[in-house]
């Protein structure tokens, strides 16, 4: 069944990685709604500078022509933090697959020394404390902790799925 899977969280939470795993393990394209950011919007964050809903709203109108677009193709992967759930309602819109939320959730302090030791990221980890504020954790989807190895949250990703596909076939 073609679907459309978002990985969503605060950045640091291993949206990336679990995307890109994912990925190649049902062979589903994978895209990063951090490519999609405007270079304005980059330069904003990496001078610790939180983004605003205005400035989210071309971002979320490119990643939902992507699902739009994409997603009736092949399936796809995205790696966004979605958070906030007017946000989720603008990346589903007219989205006429099955979408599958996949909630990456850890630790303030876990996601922070994440942050701290990645290389050549324009998010900077002092960014990190505005997303945590800003997060309407989701009821529904598959919540997911990342004190979890990767493989292992991809397969519980895998795993959900068959189970939601199997309900939807009933």
């Amino acid at each position: 069944m073609v679907a459309c899977y978002i990985i969503m969280g605060v950045s640091g939470s291993g949206k990336t990685t679990v995307g890109k795993l994912l990925s190649d393990k049902i062979n589903v394209p994978f895209f990063d709604a951090d490519d999609f950011h405007s270079a304005a919007n980059k330069a904003k964050m990496h001078q610790g500078i939180p983004l605003n809903d205005d400035d989210r709203l071309d971002w979320l109108g490119r990643l939902n022509n992507l699902l739009k677009t994409n997603t009736p193709l092949s399936g796809v992967i995205l790696a966004c933090s979605a958070l906030k759930e007017k946000y989720r309602s603008i990346l589903e819109s007219d989205v006429d697959t099955p979408i599958y939320w996949i909630v990456l959730e850890g630790s303030y302090e876990l996601i922070l020394n994440r942050m701290q030791a990645r290389k050549d990221h324009y998010m900077p980890a002092g960014l990190l404390k505005s997303q945590f504020e800003t997060m309407e954790f989701p009821a529904y989807g598959l919540h997911v902790k990342i004190d979890s190895p990767p493989d292992e949250i991809v397969e519980s990703i895998i795993s959900y799925s068959r189970e939601s596909n199997s309900k939807l076939d009933s």
